[in-house]
Formats: C-alpha cells, sequence, structure tokens
C-alpha cells in the first residue's frame, strides 16, 4: 500500500506563487521504482494531468498550460513530491491530487496511476 498526503494549497490572487507537497509512505512505495504526479479538477470538469516526476528525475512532464509557470520536484529522502506553482491563473483553480505510479514511466493519464491522495484545494482569484 502506498498512503499520499497533500498540502499547501489555499487562496491567491492572480499571478501569486503556492507550492504544493505530497509525503508518501508505505512499504510498496519504497519498493519500486515509483513515478509521482500531480492531477487536478476543476468544478464539472475531468480530472486532467498537470505534471510527473520520476525517482531519478531525469523523466519530468508537464501539461502544456503550465510549461514556464509550474515546477515538480521531489526530495527522496523526505519521500516527498513538490509542485511549485508561479504566476497563477484563475484558469488553474482546482483540487490537486498526488497520484503514484509504481513504475519509472511518468504517464499522462489517470488510470495509469495507482494511488491517490485525498486533494488540496487551489483558488485563485482575478
Amino acid at each position: 500500500q502506498v498512503q499520499l498526503v497533500e498540502s499547501g494549497g489555499g487562496l491567491v490572487q492572480a499571478g501569486g506563487s503556492l507550492r504544493l507537497s505530497c509525503a508518501a509512505s508505505g512499504r510498496t512505495f519504497n519498493r519500486y521504482e515509483t513515478t509521482l504526479g500531480w492531477f487536478r479538477q476543476a468544478p464539472g470538469k475531468e480530472r486532467e494531468f498537470v505534471a510527473a516526476i520520476n525517482r531519478s528525475g531525469d523523466r519530468i512532464d508537464y501539461t502544456d498550460a503550465v510549461k514556464g509557470r509550474f515546477t515538480i520536484s521531489r526530495d527522496n529522502a523526505k519521500n516527498t513530491v513538490y509542485l511549485q506553482m508561479n504566476n497563477l491563473k484563475p484558469e488553474d483553480t482546482a483540487v490537486y491530487y498526488c497520484a503514484a505510479r509504481l513504475s519509472r514511466f511518468p504517464l499522462r493519464t489517470a488510470p495509469d496511476y495507482d494511488y491517490w491522495g485525498q486533494g488540496t484545494q487551489v483558488t485563485v482569484s482575478s
């Protein structure tokens, strides 16, 4: 099993920044070359891919909408993945979910991820 706990969401004005964190735990997590990713879901919309990073950090992927504004990183010693979000826009408003995939290959589709956190709300006001 893998447990994922997100933190760092909140309310921010457009142009501001937030940093999300996701702490992972569990025997399964440490046994595999786990990829960690972030997805988001706005009201009335499907969950969409945001970014993902493999364990070694040599495979990173972003959706086009956040390239140049968001940065994903991970600290393997702390089993934690981060999402630094800069120049936030109202359209970034969503619940952000951390997800773990028991593979070293980041993918963009939600069904390919094996474990999920409970989500953290990010609201960007205009």
